[in-house]
């Protein structure tokens, strides 16, 4: 029973979830800065390649 008890109340189980969803949640907003940076630059250089006289 004193082991039962034990095991609930650790809480390093719990610590390691916390850092795995922070861990999550940055990559999301990396993925998220990345990908409207991108945009931004390829309608960039489309605006420049679209203004040269051919």
């Amino acid at each position: 029973m004193k082991k039962v008890l034990q095991f609930l109340r650790d809480e390093e189980g719990a610590t390691a979830v916390e850092y795995g969803i922070m861990i999550a949640a940055i990559a999301a907003v990396i993925i998220a800065v990345v990908i409207v940076v991108g945009q931004k630059t390829n309608n960039a250089f489309s605006n420049v390649n679209n203004a040269m006289p051919f």
